[in-house]
């Protein structure tokens, strides 16, 4: 009415209300009566936003590659902002939608510029596997921009999703990948069975050294038993010649003991025939005839009949016939006896 509006703002947009060509009033979540035929109002919502990109590039080995990701940034100064693009209210609550697009060709741009030197320098299979490094590379480009800092805009974060090859490289990298992964797997089961033999082999040496060793410890044990019994013998050899040495010292004192018996007997017997010698060599000089006729006192008639006998016997030459009774041989063996 009367040109007189009463406008009214949420919490995220920021407000620049000119009058004049003069700033009357700034902030957020403003609501004010204006005056239309001389105002004019910039309204700059301030929450943040995402916007996706996807560009290509070619990598050192000329192979293209799509890279697809996501940046994340806020308004941090609205007035440089408003400085810029044109953010004037239209019919009170609209304002130009195109301007948010022209933010979003900014920021991929800048950020296909900040990324192209460093993909070019790597290769395919590199490049596939850098995503993170991309993605770096892209905040890093972004955060350092002056382009984007005259904006008034802040990146909070850049996420690189999928750094793809085309179709035809992909379906080639996806059968190298598999020949690949053909060939570690059968590495793996030669390496496997090569291990399994190893370790047969481990085992089997380990059994042959246990072998060699019991043999050795059995060896050493017979050797013992041999030194042992060696020694034994040793001994017995040794307590038998000391068994031997004794009996043969026992004999020798035997030895002695009889050759000094035999020498005492024989001196006693010198002895007894020296006084027998001496005792009868008076009587050497007589006859034996007359030694009996000296004893006839001690003589009965069995002596004196064996005397006859005996000059019988003596003078056998001479005898031309002798006639003994037996009663008489009876008579003198009954007496004898």
């Amino acid at each position: 009415m009367f040109g007189i509006n009463f406008v009214k703002f949420d919490s995220m947009t920021h407000v620049i209300q000119f009058s004049n060509g003069k700033i009357k009033r700034e902030g957020k979540g403003l609501s004010f009566y204006y005056y239309a035929p001389r105002t004019s109002i910039a309204a700059i919502p301030m929450g943040s936003r995402d916007i996706q990109f996807i560009f290509s590039e070619t990598t050192s080995d000329f192979q293209k590659i799509a890279i697809q990701g996501q940046i994340t940034y806020i308004i941090k100064d609205p007035n440089k902002l408003s400085e810029v693009l044109d953010f004037t209210l239209l019919n009170r609550k609209q304002y130009k939608e195109d301007n948010f697009e022209k933010i979003n060709q900014r920021l991929n741009n800048e950020a296909q510029a900040s990324t192209s030197k460093f993909i070019q320098q790597l290769h395919l299979k590199t490049a596939i596997r850098s995503a993170k490094e991309i993605g770096e590379y892209i905040d890093k480009g972004l955060r350092s921009s002056e382009a984007i800092a005259h904006l008034g805009v802040e990146v909070i974060n850049v996420d690189v999703i999928a750094v793809s090859p085309t179709p035809e490289m992909a379906k080639a990298l996806e059968t190298e990948t598999k020949e690949e992964l053909q060939k570690e797997a059968d590495q793996a089961i030669y390496e496997r069975r090569n291990f399994a033999v190893e370790q047969e082999r481990r085992i089997r040496e380990s059994e042959l050294n246990t072998e060699i060793a019991v043999q050795e410890k059995e060896k050493e044990i017979l050797e013992k038993k041999a030194q042992i019994k060696v020694k034994e013998q040793e001994s017995e050899r040794e307590i038998r010649e000391q068994k031997m040495e004794a009996d043969l010292s026992i004999e020798n004192s035997r030895t002695k003991l009889t050759e000094m018996q035999t020498a005492n007997t024989k001196k006693e017997a010198d002895a007894k025939g020296y006084l027998l010698e001496k005792t009868l060599s008076p009587y050497q000089a007589f006859d034996w005839k007359m030694l009996m006729a000296m004893n006839v006192q001690h003589m009965d008639a069995s002596d004196n009949i064996a005397l006859a006998f005996r000059e019988l016997a003596e003078n056998t030459d001479k005898i031309q016939n002798l006639n003994i009774s037996p009663d008489l041989l009876q008579s003198l063996l009954q007496k004898k006896s």
